[in-house]
């Protein structure tokens, strides 16, 4: 049963400030909205890249040149907005919070990177759906940069190939029809259940397996505060909720001390 809603970004920044200040060990859990203030666009949302072209699936992937020269073009065109977008105070109070207070991770749906560029601790670091800033070969996992991909394409193409063993390179993104990678999930799913605290932030919480964190932290005893600016499915059982948006609300929160 929701106790407050909160449409005042003072009175909201208030609440957030005292539930983390109470918490000895909470789990944040992010999705676009929280990099929409930073310009980066909500793929989902109406207006949104899935709602103007059709994704590109795994195994399409896996099995068409055509459509791996298409995802490519996307990703080199992805890579180049999140580049040129910066962290948020969202994304910088948040890396404090990891760092000097009490949240033991970070969860995030994102792909831009925006949390490990604000700070947050690798160790503390979960990116569910992955990374745009690399790629990585499907058959040994080498590690790539998207410099490589976008020359090999310039120079053959087609699309690139790992320099280790031969093998497709693909964005280290998941992809539609992908397998998520289970170590991470397995890892949020057990900071979750073991969190007095749990924020979830700029996430519509419909994509599954991951919008079942809040429930879990809820069922195990956290407290369990959506800051989302649009109605979620799981609102009821939120102890908080935050309407407002989130760099201006969350933003001072990086001045906060712990001892």
């Amino acid at each position: 049963m929701v106790h407050a809603i909160f449409d005042n970004a003072e009175k909201a920044r208030n609440a957030l400030a005292e539930a983390f200040a109470q918490a000895t060990r909470a789990v944040v859990f992010t999705g676009a909205g929280i990099s929409t203030e930073s310009g980066i666009p909500d793929f989902r949302s109406a207006g949104g890249i899935w709602s103007r072209m059709e994704p590109i699936l795994y195994d399409t992937f896996v099995t068409s040149e055509e459509a791996r020269l298409e995802d490519w073009r996307r990703r080199f065109d992805m890579a180049e907005r999140f580049a040129a977008a910066r962290p948020n105070g969202a994304h910088e109070a948040i890396a404090h919070l990891a760092t000097a207070g009490p949240v033991s991770l970070v969860v995030t749906q994102n792909i831009d990177g925006l949390h490990s560029r604000a700070g947050v601790p690798p160790e503390k670091l979960v990116e569910l759906h992955g990374a745009g800033d690399h790629a990585t070969c499907l058959e040994c996992g080498t590690r790539h940069e998207i410099s490589f991909a976008q020359d090999q394409i310039a120079k053959t193409g087609m699309s690139p190939r790992c320099t280790v063993c031969g093998g497709l390179l693909k964005a280290a993104i998941i992809s539609f029809g992908q397998a998520m990678p289970e170590d991470d999930l397995e890892r949020a799913m057990k900071e979750s259940v073991m969190a007095d605290l749990f924020v979830a932030a700029g996430t519509s919480l419909v994509v599954y397996p991951a919008a079942a964190l809040p429930q879990m932290a809820k069922e195990a005893g956290a407290r369990l505060i959506i800051c989302s600016r649009d109605p979620t499915d799981q609102d009821q059982e939120a102890d908080l909720l935050v309407r407002t948006p989130l760099a201006e609300t969350m933003g001072p929160l990086k001045q906060m001390k712990f001892a």
